[in-house]
């Protein structure tokens, strides 16, 4: 089962900041203690890499939104922000942050009911020692990056969710 291990969090260049982001973000991640920062960008680039494989995104806006780094679709308008960051309350967790009024996180659920543990209806909860099952969260985060896309086509098709 592929996984976002440790070898590949490697390859994001923990010690530095992303290269194509904006200074704020890059101020962003070079805040996090080393680890988590090795997971984040693994995260970041496992998102940027999704975005850019999956039909209909386009460039994904990347940014800071309430303080957390953010990808946005704002060139295809085509799926609903996602956030990552860490876990505050956890020294070790980090999370994939998703709107709370979408319906991802009880989605992400259905299809993965064992994966992770979740916050609530807005969040899959990580943990830097933990494997993450990459193909698992590449899908969780392509749900994301479409969301908008698969909601105009229920409607255009005359279905709703």
């Amino acid at each position: 089962m592929p996984s976002l291990s440790r070898t590949s969090a490697r390859r994001a260049r923990p010690g530095r900041p992303p290269a194509q982001s904006n200074p704020a973000v890059a101020a962003a991640f070079s805040s996090y203690p080393k680890r988590l920062r090795t997971r984040l960008l693994a995260l970041r680039r496992l998102i940027l890499d999704t975005a850019r494989a999956t039909k209909g995104v386009g460039a994904l806006e990347e940014t800071l939104k309430w303080g957390q780094v953010s990808y946005l679709t704002t060139e295809s308008k085509s799926g609903s922000t996602i956030r990552i960051d860490q876990v505050k309350s956890e020294p070790d967790g980090y999370a994939i942050y998703f709107h709370c009024q979408t319906n991802l996180v009880e989605t992400f659920r259905k299809h993965y009911p064992d994966k992770w543990k979740y916050g609530g209806n807005r969040s899959i909860l990580l943990n830097v020692d933990d494997e993450v099952d990459e193909a698992a969260l590449r899908h969780c985060i392509a749900l994301a990056l479409t969301y908008h896309l698969s909601k105009r086509k229920s409607h255009s098709d005359g279905v709703m969710h």
